[in-house]
């Protein structure tokens, strides 16, 4: 079973002295739960596993009885220390209050209790830890799998990879790609926005919610404004719905709105967003197109390669803490530009589905970037960018 990278930083926090919380937060299916299983099975400390999927109800004094658990382990076989980690913690009413509660009495009684926090919905995490854990937390993000995951773990050539996405748990289903499609539209997508949003956050209208993720993920890749959009939606509201909805789109781990580059905030915030997906099965599993016809059709493949360089780019800048991007001005366009410590880098994907872009220049002029990397033919491999952290660019 391949261990993911966090695993490693995980670990090193939890072999610290007792200082924060561990939160790790990423989509469903990235391995979160397992991660935790394989280091419960590698440290030495004794530990406590719990999860809220397992609790009928969500009252809130599940906790309270988890963590008395865990303190009566700790004294019966007299520890120095010991760990809980509660998963799916956002199921239980008013949990981040009472997380505050109990790790701050243990904190005054010199309880030496370390805490991992799991949760599938980043918005409803960080809703409790903005409100109640201010000052006792460190957060994790875990993203979908990269290419160098997949090739590890199931041989995955670049092909497949840029059509089948990276969720492992579907790596065994590809050669039935009918069943393919189904899983990933039903375990994962349905499930995603029926639990994740749906149940944890007030949508007044969850099938504008769900049309616009459909939509949205067709477009990856591509700028589609808000108004274009409402004209082929139903019921779609107005703009400021739709921007909420893509937001908590966003928070799922499933699609998220690009902004407009201009060097100014105020200018970002009111462009027209570029849909990507954070995980190219949601493209495919929606797509009419099989493997086999997509992959020699130079238009659409070339749609899928860039969009699997933005799936890689948006999945690192939630754990690499940087700004992702695109540009264009008139018919000049820039794919996806990345910020850093007020460092650029422009890059622009081409899978010989283009001629020469003139935007890469015209962008260079005006904002004087760091680096300018073109991805695919002609320049670094689509395989070799997708294998290299986006970090490491700047």
């Amino acid at each position: 079973m391949i261990e993911r990278i966090y695993i490693q930083q995980l670990t090193q926090r939890i072999e610290e002295q007792r200082n924060f919380i561990q939160v790790i937060v990423g989509p469903r299916q990235v391995g979160k739960t397992t991660m935790i299983i394989q280091l419960l099975k590698e440290i030495t400390i004794s530990n406590t596993f719990e999860s809220a999927d397992a609790v009928l109800n969500s009252s809130s004094e599940w906790i309270l009885q988890v963590w008395e658990t865990a303190r009566l382990k700790m004294k019966l076989s007299q520890e120095t220390e010991h760990l809980l980690v509660i998963d799916e913690v956002q199921k239980i009413d008013n949990w981040s209050e009472i997380i505050k509660q109990q790790w701050d009495r243990d904190t005054r009684e010199g309880t030496n209790i370390k805490v991992i926090l799991l949760g599938s919905s980043r918005l409803l995490i960080q809703k409790g830890l903005t409100e109640s854990l201010a000052g006792r937390f460190e957060t994790l993000y875990m993203g979908h799998w990269s290419y160098a995951e997949m090739e590890a773990a199931f041989g995955w050539t670049i092909e497949q990879y840029v059509y089948f996405g990276g969720y492992p748990g579907s790596a065994s289903l590809i050669k039935d790609e009918q069943r393919w499609k189904n899983y990933i539209k039903d375990a994962l997508i349905e499930t995603s926005i029926s639990k994740d949003i749906l149940m944890l956050t007030r949508v007044d209208k969850p099938a504008l919610l769900k049309r616009l993720f459909e939509l949205g993920a067709l477009y990856s890749g591509q700028i589609l404004s808000y108004t274009k959009l409402m004209g082929q939606l139903q019921d779609a509201g107005n703009t400021t719905t739709l921007s909420h909805y893509l937001n908590l789109l966003s928070d799922a781990g499933l699609l998220g709105g690009i902004e407009k580059y201009s060097g100014t905030v105020l200018k970002t915030r009111s462009s027209s967003p570029k849909f990507q997906v954070f995980n190219n099965a949601l493209l495919s599993a929606q797509s009419s197109y099989l493997f086999s016809e997509i992959a020699t059709n130079p238009k659409e493949w070339g749609r899928l390669v860039e969009s699997s360089v933005g799936a890689h780019l948006i999945n690192h800048s939630h754990s690499e803490r940087y700004e992702l991007y695109y540009w264009r001005e008139s018919n000049a366009e820039v794919d996806f530009v990345i910020v850093r410590n007020e460092k650029v880098i422009a890059i622009e994907v081409k899978s010989g589905r283009r001629g020469e872009n003139k935007g890469m220049s015209i962008f260079a002029q005006k904002f004087k970037p760091q680096k300018v990397l073109l991805v695919g033919t002609g320049g670094i491999g689509i395989e070799d960018f997708l294998r290299l952290n986006p970090k490491d660019l700047f």
